[in-house]
């Protein structure tokens, strides 16, 4: 039986590519190490010397400054080299295979690749070529994962909520073409979450949805009755000029959340968004300014989070 492409023969993390198959072992290991990271933000020397003398290369094949950027923070608070490709304008416009391309930049001593690209797979891909003491984190690949960004969500829950085992969580949005969404659902489901719904469209929602064990509802007013949890979806603006969507007011009027609809939830109910927010589609600035938002924490979770895995990967051996 073949193990685990993620993991190394010892079962420990070698490459993060998504959170599908992980146990809840490995997840708790990341967010009890990410919780150690948190107060290194809060000292005068936000530096410790974990990844001294490694290179961490952030291969970013379409655009995104939030990821990249707090991963390059995270990999420098950790004392390591950090070497940023803009891999959508050099390699691609010279004709570059992808794995010429990493091949090239192994060479040069490379121990963590961060990778974004826009077709499903390539994280994967890039894993299965390089030598077992390269490390390889996906960074977002295509519609299919975004394992850090729903692993910083899940922090971030754990933080205000304590236990999974007690959530109701709701997912509001673009779940069609949301790599976040499929990674929110598998961290969930593994860390025990005992009811996870969906909220959205018919257009975007994948077909046989329910196969991963989550509650389907097309109305607000329904799916947000006693959520703990909401985690909205970022809409994209050419989900709004295609046939997925009438107009980004329709879509506000029905699926953006407000006051009013964030009342139908828990009092005590935490907001998330993965960012970066559509001020008017998707949120209302009173809900992303409020009192239950915890979007801005999210962004500082996040650098602990990622510190988290390229530390783990980096004391797995191949």
């Amino acid at each position: 039986m073949s193990r685990h492409p993620q993991l190394n023969a010892s079962g420990e993390l070698r490459h993060l590519l998504t959170t599908e198959g992980l146990s809840a072992t490995i997840l708790q290991q990341i967010l009890d190490t990410a919780e150690s990271f948190v107060g290194v933000t809060e000292r005068d020397v936000k530096k410790i010397p974990l990844l001294r003398g490694k290179s961490v290369f952030n291969l970013f094949f379409e655009p995104s400054t939030r990821t990249r950027t707090t991963f390059e923070i995270a990999a420098k608070r950790l004392s390591a080299d950090v070497i940023n490709l803009n891999m959508a304008v050099s390699s691609q416009t010279k004709g570059e295979t992808l794995l010429d391309t990493v091949n090239n930049l192994a060479a040069m001593h490379a121990d963590i690749f961060v990778v974004r690209h826009n077709l499903s797979g390539a994280a994967h891909l890039i894993a299965r070529h390089v030598r077992p003491e390269i490390h390889v984190i996906n960074a977002g690949d295509g519609w299919h994962a975004h394992p850090t960004q729903a692993l910083l969500d899940m922090f971030t829950i754990r933080r205000y909520k304590q236990d999974f085992h007690a959530l109701r969580v709701a997912i509001v949005g673009d779940v069609l073409h949301s790599r976040v969404a499929r990674s929110q659902i598998h961290a969930l489901t593994t860390l025990g979450v005992p009811e996870i719904r969906v909220i959205a469209p018919k257009t975007l929602l994948p077909a046989k949805i329910e196969r991963l064990g989550v509650h389907v509802y097309h109305d607000m007013s329904q799916g947000l009755k006693d959520v703990d949890v909401l985690m909205m979806l970022r809409l994209q603006h050419e989900r709004m000029q295609s046939a997925h969507l009438p107009s980004s007011e329709e879509y506000f009027k029905y699926y953006g959340l407000t006051p009013h609809k964030l009342a139908l939830a828990k009092a005590d109910a935490i907001v998330l968004h993965p960012g970066p927010m559509n001020r008017g589609v998707e949120i209302d600035s009173d809900v992303a300014d409020g009192p239950q938002s915890v979007i801005l924490p999210q962004v500082n979770f996040g650098i602990a989070v990622r510190m988290a895995v390229m530390s783990i990967l980096a004391g797995a051996q191949s």
